[in-house]
C-alpha cells in the first residue's frame, strides 16, 4: 500500500496511484483474458458471470470510494465492499480450479494476487480511519454556542 511518497515514488494525486487499485485492475484483466474463456459454456450465467462481476467490482469500488473519502464513512465502506468482493474472486477462481481444471498456477497465481489485494485493502482502510481519526483530533474545536444579538 502506497499512501506517500516514500522510495521515489509520487505522492497520491488519484485512485490510480494507489498500489492496490493497480494490483486489482492487473488481476481483473488476467482473469479475463485467462480464466473466463476457459470456463465452459454451462457457466456462463453462474460462475462465468460471478467471477466476471467480483474481478471487475475490486478497482471500480477503489475507484469510487477514493471519490468519496471526504465523507466521514464513505471511502471506508468502498474498501469494506472491495475486499469482500476480492474474496469472492478467490473462491471463484478456486472453484475454476477445482471444478474445470483451468491452469493450477495460473490459479494459484491469481488466488495469490487477490489474497495481497485483499490485505492491501485491510491496511489501507486501517490506516484511513487512523488519518481520519488524527485529522478529527487535530482539528480546532467548533464553538457550538450561537451568537446572540
Amino acid at each position: 500500500m502506497r499512501m506517500e511518497n516514500n522510495n521515489n515514488k509520487q505522492p497520491i494525486r488519484g485512485f490510480r496511484d494507489l498500489d492496490v487499485y493497480q494490483n486489482g485492475y492487473q488481476a481483473m484483466l488476467t482473469v479475463h483474458k485467462e480464466i473466463l474463456p476457459k470456463l465452459p459454456a454451462s457457466e456462463k450465467y453462474d460462475l462465468t458471470d460471478q467471477l466476471s462481476r467480483s474481478s471487475k467490482a475490486v478497482p471500480r469500488l477503489i475507484a469510487e470510494g477514493h471519490s468519496k473519502r471526504h465523507q466521514r464513512a464513505g471511502f471506508q465502506k468502498y474498501l469494506d465492499d472491495a475486499h469482500a468482493e476480492a474474496n469472492e474472486s478467490i473462491v471463484s477462481i478456486e472453484q475454476c480450479r477445482d471444478l474445470y481444471g483451468v491452469d493450477a498456477a495460473l490459479c494459484s497465481k491469481l488466488i495469490d494476487s487477490y489474497d495481497k489485494i485483499a490485505r492491501q485493502l485491510f491496511n489501507l482502510a486501517a490506516a484511513w480511519d487512523s488519518f481520519k481519526s488524527r485529522r478529527r483530533q487535530t482539528s480546532p474545536p467548533h464553538d457550538t454556542r450561537r451568537a446572540t444579538g
